[in-house]
């Protein structure tokens, strides 16, 4: 694929321009603005509660993403945009996760999935793995799940997941292999097939 000067020159034009309306969104919200803080939190929340439902589970995800946005908020004035804003909120939010975990008690059940009429075999099953896949990433270190849930579920680079969890670069790499390594084991003690 050939690139044209004109195209690149399109990307970095592009680039400086969110880079500013990111800049100005911040200093909004900052300033008390409450149509940009709902810019915020729509432009990030779907992908926090999606790291807190991996990290922390479904049943506490609402309230570990609403402690992220609380944290978020009062924090704002920190960021300083040598990394992408999304990118310091998944630091926030891998965070905030962590603590959680490290706070609660954990009593785990597992629970039971209902058999509701006018689900599929193929419906059930996906959820049953779901399901699974949730149980097993939760008995895996949380240092390590939150390495593999942005990797594998917000599709980080090694450099931003480093960034965000606030790691060497070169630990993300051994973390991911060492959080796959855990989380295959705990499937088959679970009876992944």
């Amino acid at each position: 694929m050939n690139s044209h000067p004109s195209d690149q020159s399109a990307f970095d034009d592009s680039a400086v321009a969110d880079q500013d309306s990111t800049k100005q969104m911040v200093a909004a919200c900052i300033a008390g603005d409450q149509d940009a803080m709902c810019m915020l939190y729509e432009r990030c929340s779907q992908r926090v509660y999606a790291q807190m439902v991996r990290m922390v589970g479904i049943q506490d995800a609402d309230d570990a993403t609403q402690q992220v946005f609380i944290h978020l908020f009062r924090k704002l004035d920190k960021f300083d945009g040598r990394s992408k804003l999304e990118t310091w909120v998944y630091r926030l939010a891998s965070n905030e996760a962590l603590q959680f975990i490290r706070s609660r008690s954990r009593h785990t059940t597992d629970s039971l999935l209902d058999d509701p009429s006018g689900y599929s075999h193929d419906t059930r099953e996906r959820t049953e793995q779901g399901e699974l896949l949730d149980v097993a990433l939760s008995r895996i270190d949380p240092e390590l799940r939150v390495v593999l849930v942005l990797k594998e579920q917000e599709d980080l680079s090694y450099r931003e997941i480093a960034d965000a969890v606030g790691i060497p670069e070169g630990t993300v790499g051994s973390r991911l292999n060492r959080a796959r390594a855990d989380l295959r084991e705990v499937l088959l003690q679970l009876g992944w097939e």
